[in-house]
């Protein structure tokens, strides 16, 4: 992996762990001062994890997305576009060697 990847990658999970950190002693801030029962703290802390997992499933489906557009002004094929023509390979080879 390029190292410029690798960095922002890192940076990307240390951002997310020190988020969740400060999120987590936020909410237990809370459940000391009465503010909030430790129920209502797991079921706050429950939520934001799965928004969480939502994000990061749609970033994830973007930057897929982003990569098969690019991949395709390459001049790329896509696996499907590649499977057409390896049929069709086959069927003509097949014909070739029944003549």
């Amino acid at each position: 992996m390029n190292d410029l990847l690798k960095k922002g990658f890192y940076l990307g999970i240390g951002a997310a762990v020190s988020g969740k950190e400060k999120f987590e002693k936020m909410i237990n801030e809370m459940v000391k001062k009465g503010e909030m029962s430790p129920s209502q703290a797991k079921s706050v802390m429950s939520e934001w994890m799965h928004k969480g997992e939502n994000v990061d499933k749609e970033w994830s489906s973007q930057a897929k997305a982003k990569v098969q557009d690019r991949m395709k002004d390459l001049g790329f094929v896509t696996r499907e576009e590649y499977e057409v023509l390896e049929a069709r390979l086959q069927r003509l080879e097949k014909f070739h060697r029944e003549q």
